[in-house]
Formats: C-alpha cells, structure tokens, sequence
C-alpha cells in the first residue's frame, strides 16, 4: 500500500474536494483505494456518505464504525486500536469515516510525541502505540479492503493530530491557492515537514514496544496542485499569474531545501496540475451525489456542462497519472 496525504495549512482551497475527486478517478482506473478522513471537521465523509448514512454513523453514545471508534480505547487509555471497519463506497472503493469527536484525540497525540522518547520501555511504548495509530489502522484498513492506495485527508493546521496522520504518509501532496496566503502557509509547512520528518526518524531508534508496526515516516513531498485559478480563453489571469508565479521558488525554498534558481510557474516540474474550478458542475454533482466527472445527461449534463465534464475527467486523470508517476506506479 502507498499512503498520500493531502496537507496544508491554508484551508479553504478545496482541498477535500480534490481528494474526492483523485479517489474515484484512481478508482475508475482500476485501483484500489481507501480513502481516509483524518480531519475532525470530517467535510470528506460527508462528500462521499449521505447524512442519513452519517447519522447513523453518529449515534448517541459510541461510534463504533468511525476513526474515533477505532482510536477510542487509547483515547481512553484502556487498550490499543480496535479493527478499523471500512465502507464500502463502491467496488474497489472504501472511506475510514471521520468523526467530528477526533479532536479528543489531539492532547493524546501531543504527549505521546514525547513519551516516544522516554527511557522507560513502558512509558515509551504508550507513545508509540498511540503515534502510530493511524498508520496501523490504516494498514489493518488496507488489508481488510484490499486497498493499494490510501488518501489521507486532514485539517489545515499543523497540530499533533496531523503530525501523526503525515507520520503514517509514505507521500505528500500540497494544493494551493495562488494567493497570499497559501505562500505563507507553504512557509509554514516546509520546515514543519522536515522537523517532524527528523523527530519521527529520531524516535524510531528509541524503545518500540516488539511486534508494533512502525510507519517509515517518509513524508516525501510529490508536488503541489493549484487549485481554482481563474481562466480566460484557457489562460491563466493576471491576478492568478501574479502569486502563480511566485509559488515555484517558495515552494523549492521552503519544502524541498534547495538554492538553485527554480523555473518559472509555467515549467515547474513540481506542479503537478492546475485545476480549474468548475463552478457550473459543482452543484450539480453534489445533487446527484457524484464526482463532477460521472455527470450525464439524465443529471442534466448537457451541452456546454457535458463538454465541460469531458474537460474535468482528462484534468483529474492527467493528474492521477502525474502522482502515480511520481510514486513510481507500477502499473503505468
């Protein structure tokens, strides 16, 4: 299994959106996916469930069939992990539901981070159990659904609960606005990568309870995406292609570390797409319960909305192809 997740600390960009959409569009290509919702504000589980369905997930009392129900008994401090209970969306096609009550989760995971380091087996081994978490559920997920890759979606912050959920990423992919602030937030982000890239490498040397699977804390950086420029006749505009422009050195700088003067917006090799926004389908795939890019004409795709979806299915598979190349998929 390879993990990705999809991390910045600049919301709002459309960034579970984009999940949605590269889950099933992986999954139209013929993989396996499992797509997890590690953000507490669980937007991704609501995109791709019915609320009745969430509701039922959310019942009074426990919530056994969701991320908190699975992570509950460390939460509590009375066990470890219980088996992660998949959803079946579609054939080859599974979600780890979220769960609004995750962020109780939060203070856990920030003392477990130092526990990890602590001299005595008992105390170091708490930390571990409860760093590595996801990972595990993510792996035991992965098993039970026969997933070959996993989606991590999480919140936009870098607190302890998405230091864990990038621990348990082999890959990262940033999507980013071309505005002000998704550059300060790609600021923010890259030294956060490589502190908590180093942290997690230093603990893996420390007293890990025998047997526990530990996640290789790779967190390679893919690429970033570009999401929702404004386009006119297939161009970017000029208030677009002024932050546009500025990204490839922030991001060369700030996430990979180097010095070397980076290419212009239009020949990065390290943006992995452009999405445009799609503003006419988006509602009208959210009422027909779908990704933008299975839109018929029984769902009122026609005329310029049918060429429209054409043009969101070869954007969304051009850029699964991108990712898949850059993890070196096999199957390309």
């Amino acid at each position: 299994m390879r993990t990705i997740a999809f991390f910045n600390n600049k919301g709002g960009v459309g960034k579970t959106s984009m999940v949605y959409h590269l889950a099933w569009m992986f999954h139209d290509m013929g993989h396996s996916v499992l797509a997890a919702d590690l953000d507490p504000q669980s937007n991704l589980t609501s995109i791709f469930l019915d609320e009745p369905d969430v509701e039922q997930l959310w019942p009074e009392g426990d919530h056994a069939d969701t991320i908190l129900g699975t992570v509950n008994p460390l939460i509590e401090s009375l066990g470890d992990i219980k088996d992660p209970k998949p959803i079946c969306i579609a054939a080859q096609l599974h979600i780890i539901a979220g769960d609004l009550g995750l962020s109780t989760f939060e203070d856990r995971l920030s003392d477990a981070w130092g526990k990890c380091l602590d001299d005595k087996a008992p105390i170091a081994g708490d930390g571990f159990r409860v760093i590595t978490a996801f990972h595990r559920v993510l792996e035991r997920a992965a098993e039970n659904s026969h997933s070959e890759l996993a989606l991590i979606d999480v919140g936009p912050n870098i607190g302890a609960m998405n230091r864990a959920a990038l621990v348990a990423a082999d890959y990262v992919v940033i999507p980013l606005g071309a505005d002000l602030f998704s550059l300060q937030g790609l600021r923010n982000l890259g030294p956060t990568l490589r502190d908590w890239r180093q942290g997690w490498e230093t603990r893996r040397k420390g007293k890990v309870p025998p047997g526990l699977s530990l996640p290789s804390g790779q967190m390679q950086p893919l690429g970033y995406v570009v999401l929702n420029p404004s386009v006119r006749e297939n161009r970017p505009v000029k208030s677009y292609l002024k932050w546009a422009n500025r990204i490839p050195k922030t991001y060369a700088t700030e996430v990979l570390g180097h010095t070397t003067q980076p290419p212009s917006a239009e020949n990065d090799h390290n943006q992995l797409a452009m999405l445009k926004h799609f503003k006419s389908l988006m509602p009208m795939a959210q009422d027909a319960r779908k990704p933008m890019f299975h839109l018929t004409a029984a769902d009122g795709a026609i005329g310029g909305h049918s060429i429209a979806v054409q043009d969101c299915r070869q954007q969304f598979e051009k850029l699964a192809k991108r990712i898949l190349e850059a993890i070196g998929d096999p199957s390309l």
